[in-house]
């Protein structure tokens, strides 16, 4: 399954770190020709557990946002395992990052992953 099917904007995913579990939301993926954009919303809490990241997770507007927008390769996308534990509906408010990195014609794709962005380990 590839990831464009396993994950739908709006998705809440959480990802292990060495110290515990952090929080990304699934903003869409972009088709650029050769290498889709994935784009995600990066949450600076970070949670002990899986349990305590899911309920967190439930409210994502009274998460603390990292990076309101990171866009990656697949290979970059890829590199972090992360699972999807719910489904909240996107505000107008968060999509508007996205947004206008779609409408910038000099937007970037980074190849870096999502710790490596936000300086995790």
């Amino acid at each position: 399954m590839s990831f464009d099917q396993r994950f739908s904007p709006g998705d809440v995913l959480v990802f292990q770190l060495e110290s515990g579990f952090g929080l990304l939301r699934f903003l869409g993926v972009d088709e650029n020709g050769q290498d889709p954009a994935w784009h995600v919303t990066a949450y600076a809490d970070l949670f002990p557990d899986v349990e305590l990241a899911e309920a967190a997770a439930a409210n994502p507007q009274r998460l603390s946002v990292a990076c309101p927008l990171l866009s990656m390769t697949t290979r970059a996308f890829e590199s972090t395992q992360m699972a999807s534990i719910l489904n909240v509906e996107l505000t107008d408010t968060e999509m508007e990052p996205l947004e206008a990195w779609r409408r910038d014609p000099e937007r970037s794709v980074s190849d870096r992953s999502v710790r490596l962005l936000l300086g995790l380990r």
